[in-house]
């Protein structure tokens, strides 16, 4: 007969819990660990099961948060409600240009030619085309191409003989030049009197400048071919500013490109998108 064994000592209640609990606990633990994404992003949270995970963002009792929920990490528009979309985007604007240059732009106008120069009594710059675009603002419509202007830069207040060129934004209505039109939508005007002669300031010959123009609406009168030399504003201040084919130098006043832009710029300007030209140097234009 064997001896009786003694009763075995019951555990309370409180250590029986607390054991239960040390075994629940890396259940809830995981839903940190798994990433904050699609990605498997890593996160410095805070130790709640609500953390996001691959699937959505994850509920204390482990089931899926209902679409459209709120997500620590989510958007604007992941907050909204399903089907109600989020606050529009901003317009975007033309890089560099302060608000003063951006108020001069006309409501109207869906085209403008940047041309940003490099300093305010420097000869060198950048022309860049630009669209405006009902439901996203103005976008780039080209590369920066090389530009030139007047010998001694820009002015705010252009006279005549100055040799700088006039800073603002002007409309672009017409065009012309010595060769036949390129495929213009503006109005050109083809004629023998577009010729350039004689050297330039740095002794390049100017032959061929005028083979393609665009009339720059400083001190002229719209709807007329860029030959017209009416001058609204007096005869001191100047005129025939035009954008033109590059000799390979500064102007007298203009602004200049290479051949092969001012073709694609005759072709890209549209009278009905009332193209402009915004023009100057650089920190005149951030004002």
């Amino acid at each position: 007969m064997s001896p009786a064994l003694p009763p075995v000592p019951r555990r309370p209640r409180r250590l029986l819990a607390a054991t239960l609990l040390l075994a629940l606990l890396p259940l809830t633990a995981c839903v940190e660990g798994q990433g904050g994404g699609p990605g498997g992003g890593t996160g410095t949270g805070t130790g709640s099961a609500e953390r996001g995970t691959a699937g959505g963002r994850a509920h204390p009792s482990g089931v899926p948060a209902p679409e459209g929920a709120a997500s620590p990490r989510g958007t604007a528009s992941a907050a909204s409600p399903k089907g109600v979309p989020g606050p529009p985007a901003a317009s975007a604007q033309i890089p560099g240009l302060g608000p003063a240059t951006r108020a001069a732009i006309p409501p109207d106008t869906r085209q403008a030619v940047v041309v940003q120069g490099h300093g305010r009594d420097l000869n060198t710059g950048t022309a860049t085309l630009y669209e405006r675009r009902p439901d996203t603002g103005w976008t780039a419509a080209s590369d920066p191409w090389p530009a030139h202007n007047a010998v001694k830069g820009w002015t705010d207040h252009h006279v005549r003989d100055d040799l700088r060129s006039p800073i603002g934004v002007f409309r672009l209505t017409d065009a012309g030049g010595l060769l036949p039109d390129p495929g213009a939508k503006l109005p050109y005007d083809q004629s023998p009197r577009f010729v350039a002669t004689g050297t330039g300031s740095l002794g390049e010959p100017l032959e061929g400048s005028f083979d393609y123009v665009v009339a720059i609406n400083y001190n002229r009168v719209p709807g007329r071919t860029p030959l017209d030399w009416a001058r609204p504003l007096g005869e001191e201040r100047g005129g025939g500013i035009w954008l033109h084919v590059d000799h390979d130098g500064p102007t007298q006043g203009c602004v200049s490109l290479l051949r092969a832009h001012m073709r694609e710029l005759l072709r890209w300007l549209d009278p009905a998108h009332k193209p402009v030209v915004v023009m100057g140097d650089v920190r005149s234009l951030a004002r």
